[in-house]
């Protein structure tokens, strides 16, 4: 059994068009020795429009853009890269793998080559599945620091190499090989096969997602019971009370954190006040700390900003 690392850079990729311009492999035995390892460069047949993963621009490769016209575009490289990735007795391991597996997709489409089909792995979701946290995705540099790793980004065998060495400390950290890791979590590879692509997926994903949408169910009702009560008491508001002309609004956490939001509110109600559930429209904007979307809207809109603790301790006894 080894090991095929590979990472994939393009001259631009758009939504239906990714231009390949290298594929970078390393070879490794199980014990991740490298048996081989190649930046094969290719024509991508256009313009290079490279930007970083957010979508800005900046990204640089470490080649001279002329020189990619001094090869064959993809369909020369089509037969070796199917080889390797193809291979049997291989395992086919990459960072964000899904991404570059699309790129290949969308090449094998715009010159009419046959679909690859293999399995594949993915370093950044085998972190996932160790720390339990599936919310966000961990690039390769923040791993690579995590674990000692040194690289050069964005050469595509130098980007492969560093998943290897990633692949390699993180077997280390969790005192196993590959096999017994991909064991340990319930990992199921990546496919492709007919031009379709399926993701990794894990026990430990199927249970995060279980669990963010019992969530949200909770959130969602809490979010409910607390309108429901604004709805029906705002309109038997106190007129003429000490908050008339005060308009409230109370950060997400704090109006599902039912009853103190419900008892909160009917004191404001009692005193005049009224409620909205858009922080721009509001002049008093209540919550445990500052910070985020609803915050800035509601400084923007030029509110005042109370602390949840103050709020309680000015309304106590009305």
């Amino acid at each position: 059994m080894k090991y095929v690392f590979f990472d994939i850079e393009c001259a631009c990729v758009y939504k239906n068009v990714a231009k390949i311009c290298a594929f970078g492999y390393v070879v490794t035995d199980e014990a991740f020795r490298v048996l081989a390892r190649e930046d094969i460069l290719m024509d991508p047949r256009g313009k290079f429009h490279l930007t970083d993963r957010k979508g800005g621009e900046g990204l640089v490769l470490p080649y001279s853009y002329e020189d990619f016209k001094k090869y064959p575009p993809f369909p020369a490289a089509y037969a070796r890269i199917r080889a390797l990735l193809e291979d049997r007795d291989a395992v086919v391991l990459g960072h964000a793998t899904i991404n570059d597996v699309s790129y290949l997709n969308l090449e094998t489409r715009r010159y009419k080559l046959p679909s690859l089909k293999f399995e594949f792995h993915d370093t950044q979701f085998f972190w996932m599945n160790a720390t339990g946290d599936f919310s966000r995705q961990v690039g390769l540099g923040a791993m690579a620091e995590e674990l000692g790793v040194d690289f050069t980004p964005h050469r595509a065998v130098d980007d492969a190499y560093a998943t290897m060495r990633v692949c390699e400390a993180f077997c280390e950290r969790e005192g196993c090989g590959v096999k017994e890791l991909i064991a340990r979590y319930g990992i199921r590879g990546g496919r492709i096969a007919g031009g379709k692509i399926s993701p990794p997926s894990s026990t430990g994903q199927k249970n995060y997602y279980i669990a963010r949408e019992k969530e949200r169910e909770i959130y969602h009702k809490k979010h409910e019971e607390f309108y429901r009560y604004v709805n029906k008491y705002m309109h038997r508001r106190k007129k003429g009370g000490a908050l008339e002309g005060k308009v409230f609004c109370f950060a997400k956490d704090v109006e599902i954190d039912v009853p103190m939001s419900v008892k909160l509110v009917a004191n404001i109600f009692n005193s005049g006040g009224r409620y909205t559930s858009h922080p721009a429209e509001c002049n008093v904007y209540i919550a445990r700390g500052q910070g985020g979307m609803r915050f800035e809207s509601a400084m923007k809109s030029g509110a005042a900003f109370i602390p949840l603790e103050s709020l309680k301790e000015s309304l106590e006894g009305v």
